[in-house]
């Protein structure tokens, strides 16, 4: 039985198609962009709709009559919902009111595959009286930052480029932004950390070595704080201890924070997925940065991390690593026994694999490394085509003995 959702409406925002398609659903997306747009980037969700491809210049050039030789699309039926998606909204808003014209139920995705790209949504992770914890999700991109707040302070942990959403995020708090942390010199997208803590007068944190540029070894030309091995940092009533956890980069961090009734947080970056661990050779330097991940994962984080803690990881590949809540968060003991790419035995056979399977990395990333440390500024535009895609800072598929 199909129930409609778009009857009398002729757009919806990235937020409304996030929300319709985070249950079961019988929408059709019809994304309208070129063949190698398409190949590049796919809308995905947690119930992603079922897709159809039919590229925008058919649409121009036969109008009306290209669904005469589109059978697929001809014979769905008026009442069910189609969402049409483009670049940028406004060829998906012609082919909209054209399959509107013809009967169809059609509407179009306001902004595109831009404004999808831009789209946050917020996971409640805890919520007591004197401390909370919220997973800001840059859903396109499976990009995770994080806000924390304690007796009227906030620190933000990898905050992405769109400053904006943490600036709403927290007025609607009411709180004061005090921290505002890194885990690591990112690659696959632009922070916004230098930017926020110069609006709001907070100290920007960043261990030292992630702020020389890996490839051409320029150093970082942004202010901000050191961060160092067991140093520890306060909010309100939760307790801060940085831990260095190199491989992703030389200079990655964790963040474990213990709160006043007990509970455990690990914010473990590009260290610690849910499902996988963080790739090392995305500074160009996969051979010799492998073994300093099993270093880390295996002995600094099995050895030293509560078992019960709460892991909060920096990206996720699939919506299935989410919880029932639809937050991407685990104990550490259950990721130990679930993560496929933590049952290696040995460092060999740990080292021998990751060394086998690592995919290309993006050319971009060395660009948005240089972007992360104030060596480049790209406009806007520039900034979209940096990030354009999922991340791809894990490595999957991993091998299991």
């Amino acid at each position: 039985m199909i129930t409609q959702l778009f009857a009398n409406l002729e757009e919806i925002t990235a937020d409304q198609y996030y929300q319709y398609t985070s249950r079961e659903n019988s929408i059709l997306l019809l994304d309208v962009r070129s063949q190698q747009d398409y190949d590049t980037w796919l809308i995905k969700t947690p119930f992603t709709p079922e897709t159809m491809h039919v590229p925008y210049v058919i649409f121009v050039e036969d109008g009306p009559y290209a669904l005469e030789e589109l059978p697929d699309l001809n014979g769905v039926p008026p009442e069910r919902d189609i969402v049409v998606i483009c670049g940028k909204g406004d060829a998906s808003d012609l082919v909209a009111a054209i399959l509107r014209e013809e009967g169809k139920t059609a509407v179009n995705l306001i902004g595109g595959m831009i404004a999808w790209g831009n789209y946050y949504t917020v996971h409640p992770i805890i919520e007591e009286n004197d401390y909370q914890i919220y997973q800001i999700d840059r859903v396109a991109r499976g990009c995770l930052s994080y806000v924390m707040v304690s007796n009227g302070q906030a620190a933000v942990i990898d905050p992405g480029r769109h400053t904006d959403n943490y600036r709403q995020f927290l007025a609607g708090k009411g709180t004061d932004l005090t921290l505002l942390l890194d885990t690591h010199a990112h690659a696959d997208h632009i922070r916004g950390g230098p930017d926020m803590a110069g609006e709001y007068d907070a100290p920007y944190y960043l261990h030292p070595y992630d702020a020389i540029h890996p490839f051409d070894m320029l150093p970082a030309v942004i202010d901000y704080h050191m961060l160092e091995d067991n140093q520890r940092l306060e909010l309100g009533s939760l307790s801060i201890q940085v831990i260095h956890t190199p491989g992703h980069t030389l200079g990655q961090v964790n963040f474990f924070v213990t709160a006043p009734d007990g509970k455990k947080f690990l914010f473990s970056g590009d260290n610690l997925f849910i499902q996988s661990f963080g790739r090392p050779d995305l500074g160009g330097q996969g051979e010799a940065w492998a073994p300093i991940v099993y270093d880390t994962i295996f002995r600094r984080i099995k050895e030293d991390i509560p078992q019960d803690s709460w892991v909060l990881p920096g990206h996720y590949s699939t919506f299935d690593e989410a919880n029932r809540d639809g937050g991407f968060t685990q104990p550490l003991e259950q990721l130990w026994r679930h993560n496929v790419g933590l049952q290696f035995q040995t460092e060999q056979s740990f080292t021998t694999y990751v060394l086998d399977h690592l995919p290309q990395m993006p050319q971009q990333y060395v660009e948005i490394k240089r972007v992360n440390i104030g060596l480049s500024r790209p406009n806007e535009e520039e900034a979209s085509v940096l990030e354009l895609g999922r991340n791809v800072c894990a490595l999957l598929d991993v091998y299991t003995e």
